[in-house]
């Protein structure tokens, strides 16, 4: 009897260090798919004996990004009246774009992208997006699927040069 009691003690155990080990993967797996889209996390700097914070410097755009990506400078047009218009933003350099959007019936603005890559990257109110170049069938917007030049900013919201 005694014995009985202690293999169901150990099975107990070992099936709670289990369920512990598979919570902690899925807080990973749910930590890795948040982050995602995000920019990976940076170390901290290790602190200094100085009182002076030190700036971040600002992203900076590659000669390869920015030749992608100028490409990009123009008017595009979505659906039903969307529409996206790409322009240098000279003032903060190379690599550096602004980007007017109507990007839903309800909404638009005015964005500040950078070039990350062969994308852009910016933020509007409903988070951080990349603008990547597609062709119209992976826009997920089958009226812009016969279409070659397509920028996609997520399926069902892209732009294509007529």
């Amino acid at each position: 009897m005694r014995r009985t009691i202690c293999l169901s003690m150990l099975v107990l155990l070992a099936g709670c260090e289990q369920r512990a080990e598979r919570r902690a993967e899925g807080e990973a797996v749910e930590r890795a798919v948040h982050n995602s889209g995000h920019a990976a996390p940076q170390e901290a700097p290790a602190e200094t004996p100085t009182s002076t914070p030190t700036p971040k410097p600002a992203p900076t755009a590659t000669a390869v990004d920015v030749a992608a990506t100028d490409a990009w400078i123009g008017r595009w047009r979505g659906v039903e009246g969307l529409n996206l218009v790409i322009s240098a933003d000279r003032q903060a350099g190379p690599g550096h774009y602004t980007l007017e959007m109507q990007y839903s019936l309800d909404d638009k603005g005015v964005f500040q992208g950078v070039a990350a890559g062969d994308t852009i990257r910016f933020t509007r109110p409903d988070g951080p997006q990349t603008l990547r170049a597609t062709d119209g069938e992976a826009t997920g917007l089958k009226w812009l699927a016969d279409k070659k030049d397509c920028l996609t900013v997520k399926p069902g919201e892209g732009y294509c040069r007529d």
